[in-house]
């Protein structure tokens, strides 16, 4: 039922694009609500009863961060509620237990260590092959699409790939049939995502350290049992990503 709300909120949203009713960045809004909302709400649904409350309240901060985002750099700052929203609710309740369970400095240190080794390698290799340059100038753009990363695309992509489908998908079958489900999914999701760079060399690119990055961050959860770890691997990660190409940001 939520997924046919905002399945309709998307395509009644376009419509009105087609008509020049509403703007890009209205459109853009409630894209961004409703697809990692959807994911953010399936996750929520699976994991304790009541879920309609906090999963109205996620959709609500994630409305509004997107919509502050897009007339200031200072209003994106708003993405960060949803992850603090997340943590709260795991911690208060049956919610994403994933983000319940306590998490190993060293797990966290390792997540930093993994996603800075793949940003790492994307900098070199993207230098290296296509001529990118390293740049996070204008500031306020590159800062927005951080932001973005942390309140959107990471929390969606580690509650719902990582929380839901790896999860049950290792504990039904294998390990290696949910690492295989959840990359997968997080390579659709990714080539799917309007936010994100979409050239041909950093689409081809992308899919492949996002694929890495996957399969690093069920590796970190199956290990740690916690969701903390793969998501600064993949915050830190994206930061890196962002920093090569100013179209995507």
């Amino acid at each position: 039922m939520w997924a046919t709300g905002l399945g309709l909120a998307v395509g009644a949203a376009i419509a009105c694009r087609q008509l020049g009713l509403i703007g890009a960045d209205a459109l853009a809004v409630v894209a961004v609500t409703a697809g990692h909302g959807l994911l953010l709400v399936t996750a929520l649904a699976g994991s304790g009863p009541r879920w309609r409350g906090a999963a109205a309240t996620v959709l609500a901060l994630l409305a509004a961060a997107a919509t502050l985002a897009h007339r200031s750099p200072v209003g994106a700052l708003a993405y960060a509620t949803v992850p603090l929203l997340l943590v709260w609710l795991a911690r208060r309740g049956p919610y994403l237990p994933g983000l319940a369970t306590p998490v190993a400095p060293r797990a966290i240190l390792l997540g930093l260590g993994t996603g800075a080794f793949l940003g790492g390698h994307l900098l070199f290799s993207a230098g290296r092959t296509f001529g990118y340059e390293v740049m996070v100038v204008p500031v306020g753009p590159y800062l927005t699409a951080v932001a973005y990363d942390l309140g959107a695309n990471v929390p969606s992509a580690e509650c719902f790939l990582r929380g839901v489908l790896f999860d049950n998908a290792q504990r039904r079958w294998s390990f290696a049939s949910g690492l295989l489900l959840a990359s997968v999914a997080a390579v659709a999701r990714y080539l799917l995502d309007p936010s994100l760079p979409h050239s041909v060399e950093m689409m081809a690119g992308g899919t492949f350290y996002v694929a890495l990055l996957s399969v690093a961050s069920c590796a970190l959860f199956r290990w740690s049992g916690s969701l903390v770890p793969g998501a600064v691997a993949a915050l830190t990660f994206f930061a890196a990503y962002r920093a090569l190409s100013a179209e995507g940001l």
